[in-house]
């Protein structure tokens, strides 16, 4: 992901020293960069971390390293935080000093039907990236794709509960990508899926029946279709204006059209998006 999205700046120009500014504004004294609220959370962190890099910016190595160690190794953290941890060590290329004791606790999580923590398809995607984050071997690769194929909706997309009717476009994109990274064969029924979530102004949307296109979507799906070589030349125009309505001059991206805050998360999907319509 990251690769793709140091390719954003071809398409901001000027407006990417906007864009770190707002980033680099969200960081806060102790090291940890700000959620909505205004306080350090590790997951918006993993994402003000991921802009500067995308930006070719310098990340505050000494002051991130030190909030970071405040959670040693992840005693106490759930386990969405505890694979941001991770993530956060992995983006200042830093091993984490309780490497060892971190993939213990990422073991902890894992679930007898092959899946981890919830059991969705968001998790199972989590933990694959956590111990890639942590230099660990997988333990179980075939067992986590079984555990994400119980996800499969009836529409043939990826949901985050079994039995569903139809799936999420974020669901069925990090489903794609957990085949694509585990050896599995990703199908093509998926990307025709996520293709269709596409709305007729730019960006797609969440479900087959929501009213408006997201950013995380829009991301996410991007990133997906190019994974399994699914053409978007018909709706990269449309995409780029859509990406561009979620912008502001105080260099943040805003999640959809009815979202009134600017954050780090939704400003790293905002430079995915473009990442994926430069090339």
């Amino acid at each position: 992901m990251l690769q793709v999205a140091r390719l954003a700046p071809k398409l901001l120009a000027d407006s990417s020293d906007l864009v770190r500014q707002f980033v680099l504004s969200r960081l806060q004294p102790d090291g940890g960069f700000a959620d909505r609220s205004g306080r350090s959370d590790l997951y918006y962190t993993v994402f003000g971390l991921e802009s500067l890099l995308a930006l070719q910016h310098p990340v505050p190595a000494g002051e991130t390293a030190r909030y970071l160690s405040t959670f040693a190794d992840g005693e106490g953290l759930d386990f969405v935080h505890l694979t941001c941890l991770a993530r956060c060590w992995a983006s200042m290329a830093r091993d984490a000093p309780e490497r060892e004791a971190m993939l213990g606790r990422l073991g902890r999580f894992r679930r007898e039907d092959g899946g981890y923590d919830a059991g969705t398809v968001y998790t199972a995607f989590l933990a694959l990236g956590a111990y890639e984050d942590l230099g660990g071997v997988f333990p179980d690769g075939a067992g986590l794709l079984a555990s994400v194929e119980r996800m499969r909706a009836g529409d043939g997309s990826y949901a985050n509960h079994r039995g569903a009717a139809t799936g999420l476009t974020t669901s069925t994109a990090a489903g794609v990508m957990l085949h694509r990274r585990l050896g599995g064969t990703p199908e093509v029924e998926p990307g025709r899926w996520i293709l269709q979530r596409c709305h007729p102004q730019g960006g797609f949307r969440a479900t087959p029946d929501a009213p408006i296109p997201d950013l995380l979507s829009t991301a996410t799906a991007l990133h997906a279709l190019s994974a399994i070589h699914v053409p978007i030349d018909s709706i990269r125009e449309t995409c780029l204006d859509f990406v561009d309505t979620l912008w502001t001059n105080h260099g943040g991206f805003h999640g959809n059209w009815a979202d009134d805050e600017l954050d780090c998360e939704y400003t790293y999907y905002g430079l995915l998006a473009l990442g994926h319509l430069a090339i």
